[in-house]
């Protein structure tokens, strides 16, 4: 038998996850599966890669409107690594939380407490926040006895300075939590342990990363000091559905002039907005840029202009700019993006290569660009296994 850490990334109706081995003594640890359950609740269907992005197995068993839930989905992949992954013991899970608040800036062995904790700021990421806890508890229902660790996307930004996490709102305010957080920070965390292979002489770095979910962050030495993600994940760039920065005063004017109640704003801010809101045609940015509406071209036209304008008040926070690194979904798959971003922020010294961007570098710069680019695939979940194993021990 060998040992192996579980990680686990749910969402609403779907969870991803990834087995790894090894880890120990410096090395990094290695996917040997990568899987997922999508349609948990409607359309149920089951597919696993092999560490190298193979192919492994593909299951479809279960009828349209299958009331298969977290816990039914949890317990099939658990049976299913026993059946087809007999080989390999796991002996712990590590999952991916996106809020920890105040109170968690570190991994943490998840207990009850620990679980009461993270249901007090459901409110602040409702998207996510309720199915990491789902998760976590179909896990403990099904194998009570298995390890499970907390791995939080905002503890990364933990590092940043107060000013950088200050609303100016009153002090009771701020004191009772409601403050600059960041989000996507296990993605930024392992960014910046690539960064330090690829480019170990850039001390100051923009980070975007872009997907259907999207944010940038300004890392210095490594570490988090400014991101465009404020309190909650709805804040900074456009993203697939959600509006990123927007006035408060179109909140309180859709409030008090058109009606809207607290549930309306919540579903307009997360679901209805965004590339989707701009384009009306999708949150995909692979149809809008396949789409001839004029509307799909102004929601491109919004999202390259946000970021670019984000790399020079990032560059300004760090004082600024060594490197430039792209990755998420888009940022890893869309060289015309990429292009567009690197060629607007051309005055801070970046020149592109475009047949490196073409080819997914990972350097996009061209030689003597005194800011060199990048596009650098993320692993949020080698992340997770990398702090799975630190909290548990070696044991683990």
């Amino acid at each position: 038998m060998q040992d192996a850490n579980l990680v686990i990334n749910a969402g609403s109706s779907s969870i991803k996850f990834a087995v790894f081995v090894g880890g120990g003594d410096a090395s990094e640890p290695e996917a040997v599966f990568k899987g997922q359950m999508e349609g948990i609740g409607s359309d149920p269907a089951f597919a696993v890669k092999d560490g190298a992005g193979n192919p492994v197995d593909e299951r479809d068993e279960w009828p349209r409107g299958s009331p298969l839930n977290h816990v039914g989905a949890i317990r099939y992949i658990l049976g299913w690594l026993k059946e087809c992954a007999g080989h390999l013991d796991i002996l712990a899970a590590g999952h991916r939380v996106v809020h920890g608040g105040i109170a968690y800036v570190a991994p943490v062995r998840i207990t009850a407490e620990v679980i009461g904790q993270l249901r007090k700021l459901v409110p602040l990421a409702p998207l996510h926040q309720p199915h990491n806890i789902a998760a976590i508890e179909a896990l403990a229902e099904v194998d009570p006895d298995l390890p499970q660790v907390a791995c939080f996307d905002t503890a990364f930004h933990s590092t940043q300075p107060k000013v950088a996490r200050l609303f100016a709102i009153p002090r009771e305010l701020i004191d009772s939590g409601i403050r600059r957080y960041g989000f996507h920070g296990l993605s930024y965390e392992y960014i910046a342990r690539q960064v330090a292979l690829h480019a170990p002489e850039a001390r100051r770095v923009v980070a975007a990363h872009l997907g259907s979910g999207a944010s940038m962050c300004a890392m210095r030495d490594g570490h988090s000091v400014e991101s465009t993600m404020g309190f909650t994940a709805v804040d900074g760039l456009p993203m697939g559905t959600r509006c990123g920065a927007l006035d408060p005063g179109v909140v309180l004017f859709l409030i008090q002039d058109r009606g809207y109640d607290a549930k309306a704003i919540e579903t307009l801010l997360y679901k209805q907005s965004g590339l989707l809101g701009v384009s009306g045609v999708s949150n995909d940015m692979r149809d809008l840029m396949a789409s001839r509406e004029r509307h799909a071209a102004d929601a491109i036209d919004l999202f390259v202009y946000q970021i670019t304008r984000y790399v020079g008040s990032l560059a300004a926070a760090l004082g600024g700019i060594d490197a430039l690194v792209f990755t998420g979904g888009i940022g890893e798959h869309a060289p015309a993006i990429r292009q567009r971003v690197c060629e607007q922020s051309a005055w801070l010294g970046l020149t592109l290569d475009p047949e490196a961007n073409a080819s997914r570098g990972p350097r996009i710069s061209a030689a003597g660009s005194a800011v060199s680019a990048w596009v650098i695939p993320t692993d949020e979940e080698r992340m997770i296994a990398i702090h799975t194993r630190a909290v548990l021990g070696a044991t683990a």
